[in-house]
């Protein structure tokens, strides 16, 4: 049965977490967590934030020990953005709009062979 986690708002725009996302997916849990560990991106210490709390959900739902689990899924979201506005010359605005998205972590078991 998959267990899933979840962060919203992350105040990280989905394009930039994307490519770390990518990264992990299929991977087992504690294969992805040293991937993440070494990635120079911050985003990388959020996305490993969420596979951890997916993984003790997993540990505390499932009673399923952590070296057992994969990622099943996992994916980021665009969530809210913030509209912001900048003075321009001549009295016009420049328009800022400050991304943030959501992430989103499946674990399971593995299947025994």
């Amino acid at each position: 049965m998959p267990v899933r986690a979840t962060t919203k708002n992350t105040g990280i725009s989905a394009k930039k977490l994307k490519p770390i996302v990518d990264l992990v997916r299929g991977q087992k849990v504690d294969e992805a967590l040293t991937t993440l560990r070494f990635l120079p991106s911050p985003a990388a210490a959020r996305v490993s934030k969420v596979v951890k709390s997916a993984a003790a959900n997993a540990e505390n739902e499932l009673l399923a020990r952590t070296s057992e689990l994969r990622i099943v899924e996992i994916y980021a979201n665009e969530g809210p953005r913030l509209k912001r506005f900048r003075a321009r010359a001549r009295g016009r605005v420049g328009k800022i709009n400050r991304r943030s998205s959501h992430i989103t972590v499946v674990v399971d078991e593995e299947e025994a062979p």
